[in-house]
């Protein structure tokens, strides 16, 4: 039967207004602002001053920040809206952002964050989720979203955002039941305390973890672990976190402390910016950490994280090997180092083995990595539910289910486990000062994974917080400045590298992201290219490496054999035996934590390697893991059940250790 034309143009023409309208719905997603804004606002510089002095520095630069910082007349929603409802307009500016304005950048407006600045996706039912310019249907990161978004759209030239915890609510604990806006004359009053105190004694600055900027100037919530470094990496821009507590330089004294409740839980201090131009990024930090002066210096060492690298859900080589070309070019391979970091920090930071033990039997072996992630994790809960728990409680804010969750998950922390995570506070500084000194970079991975899809679920999962928190917490628990750098696209999403230097060296981190800066986009774009050309060649390579590396094997050259697996594992880190080979090495040197390290590689990229479990077995036995060995042997004996030496193995620790296996 043949259709009757009248029908057919009905239906054209829903089909056309259906077309309409979901270009229209798509256009109203991506606002002119991306929905990067909150509130416009104008914050002019002064006027220029009279030759021969020179201008600001900052002229002609705009800027916006994230509404966690204080502008004097406007509300600060700390990412909710009934938190705006229940909290003043400031009575003054943030001194940081004074300070900017003062530098001669103008400031435009205020820009969406998470919801109560918890999470690291930046999604906010409450005021729309910033769309991603890079990715637009996917997360922009948390917590400081709309700031990336802002700098990522060219609406602005940078912006601030912040990693922190909540100073106005810890110190106003000490006098009030609940939080309030600290009165001007009480403000003076108790800053002219504070500054005679910190006048007798200025060590306090080093053991305080507030400061007098923080208190009734920059409201605050909790330590979001990546408020700036995910949505940097997320939206393919620049991100920095200076170092713990340097921004306090900026002609503002700290709070004493013999505050001994606030400074127990101040444990993650970090003002950040996000920029595209690395000159920008380097003047705004000119500007706020007023570095001492002194000539640029190159880096001596530049050390790859091997293991953080391994936790990436892309091909390793496209974010290292981009590093390595561009280090290669600007300082030399000389300054190439390879660092297994969770073998260094299990014999840097003793207390982790002691916070393992806390919260399991012992028998369960985790990574280093791991457990500085559950460390950051329980912090993490614990003090947001600590500082604004009363407020939930009274207020009663709609929340997101995940978020009311996780604090229900929260239980009373003694003092016992405080002090044991100021302990992995202390001695995670003290490891990474140790291992970078003062000319050293340390290369991670930004975040493990792609920027997930909108609305997706697989952020909230266990392993996606707890592998993210593991690369993150490691400059957050160190208090290391640490910046983001972009790396172009993989599957059509951005992808970024995180270059990490001892506490206070931030300037030094800037110099060198400034002069790394163009290698390693132009490293990033040839190798995307080329990669498909050279795999063959790379390849080749590798196996040329790996055959010396067996040679001086056999001649008992140890060292001169990792030296030859090394460079088979930078050309193709996909091959399980070069891993298995130079465990075998480490074997023989008796470093038989980074022997069980390469061996849990070749594992994972070969589940059927038999050398792999027999050389972990022989590793765990030697350090310790006797139940652990067994394991290995046993299931070496799955893959070759006529495997004497496996087979002897696990029964002699059975006798000698009756284990009941």
């Amino acid at each position: 039967m043949a259709s009757n034309p009248a029908n057919l143009w009905v239906l054209l023409g829903l089909g056309l207004a259906g077309i309409f309208l979901m270009t229209k719905k798509f256009k109203k997603a991506i606002r002119e602002d991306f929905g990067a804004f909150i509130e416009k606002l104008q914050l002019l510089p002064p006027p220029q001053p009279a030759p021969p002095i020179a201008p600001h520095p900052l002229t002609g630069l705009t800027f916006a920040v994230s509404d966690l910082f204080e502008i004097e007349g406007y509300v600060t929603g700390f990412g909710h809206p009934d938190w705006a409802k229940t909290h003043e307009a400031a009575s003054r500016t943030s001194p940081v952002v004074s300070t900017l304005v003062e530098g001669g950048a103008t400031c435009i407006g205020k820009t969406v964050i998470d919801e109560l600045a918890y999470s690291i996706h930046g999604e906010n039912k409450h005021y729309g989720t910033p769309t991603n310019p890079a990715v637009p249907a996917r997360v922009p990161g948390g917590s400081c979203s709309g700031a990336a978004v802002a700098v990522a759209a060219d609406l602005v030239d940078f912006s601030l955002g912040l990693e922190f915890r909540n100073f106005q609510i810890a110190f106003q604990q000490m006098f009030y039941a609940k939080p309030f806006v600290v009165p001007g004359l009480l403000f003076q009053t108790i800053s002219m305390l504070v500054m005679v105190m910190c006048y007798v004694d200025p060590q306090r600055e080093l053991e305080s973890g507030i400061h007098l900027c923080d208190i009734g100037y920059c409201w605050s919530g909790v330590d979001t672990v990546g408020g700036v470094r995910v949505p940097a990496g997320f939206c393919g821009v620049i991100g920095f976190r200076p170092s713990y507590r340097t921004i306090s330089k900026i002609g503002v004294l700290p709070v004493s402390a013999s505050l001994d409740t606030v400074d127990r839980i101040a444990l993650f201090v970090a003002r950040g910016w996000f920029a595209k131009d690395p000159n920008v990024l380097q003047l705004v930090g000119h500007v706020l950490l007023q570095p001492a002066f002194g000539g640029q210096r190159n880096p001596r060492q530049i050390i790859m994280a091997d293991d953080c690298f391994q936790l990436l859900n892309i091909p390793v080589d496209r974010v290292a090997q981009v590093v390595i070309n561009s280090t290669e070019k600007h300082f030399g391979r000389q300054v190439l180092k390879h660092e297994i970091l969770d073998v260094y920090l299990n014999s840097k930071v003793p207390s982790l083995k002691e916070f393992h033990n806390k919260n399991t039997n012992g028998e369960v072996k985790t990574s280093s990595l791991k457990l500085l992630a559950n460390v950051m994790q329980l912090l993490h809960r614990y003090e947001f539910r600590s500082n604004h728990e009363e407020w939930i409680s009274t207020e009663k804010p709609i929340l997101e289910p995940n978020f009311s969750a996780q604090m229900n998950e929260v239980m009373e922390i003694s003092d016992a486990e405080v002090e044991l995570c100021k302990s992995i506070r202390e001695e995670m500084r003290s490891a990474i000062n140790s291992l970078l000194k003062d000319d050293g970079i340390m290369v991670i991975p930004t975040t493990a994974y792609l920027p997930p899809k909108l609305g997706g679920k697989e952020i909230l999962s266990e392993e996606y917080q707890s592998t993210s928190f593991s690369l993150l917490s490691i400059a957050s628990l160190s208090g290391c400045c640490q910046v983001t750098v972009p790396l172009g696209y993989y599957n059509k999403c951005p992808v970024s590298v995180s270059l990490i230097a001892r506490h206070g060296s931030d300037r030094f981190l800037l110099d060198t992201v400034r002069t790394i800066y163009t290698s390693l986009q132009e490293h990033a774009n040839t190798y995307a290219k080329s990669k498909s050309s050279n795999t063959d060649s790379q390849q080749n390579s590798a196996e040329m490496a790996k055959e010396k590396g067996n040679q001086a094997f056999k001649d008992k050259q140890w060292q001169k054999a990792i030296s030859y697996y090394n460079e088979a594992i930078k050309l193709n880190d996909k091959n399980a035996t070069y891993y298995s080979n130079r465990a075998a090495a480490y074997l023989e040197l008796g470093s038989f934590q980074q022997a069980e390290a390469d061996c849990s590689m070749a594992i994972n990229l070969d589940k059927k390697n038999v050398k792999a479990y027999l050389r972990r077995g022989t590793a765990r036995e030697m350090l310790g893991y006797y139940k652990d060995a067994i394991e290995d042997f046993k299931y070496a004996l799955v893959l070759e059940p006529t495997n004497k030496r496996a087979s002897l193995s696990a029964e002699r620790l059975r006798k000698v250790f009756s284990l009941g296996y």
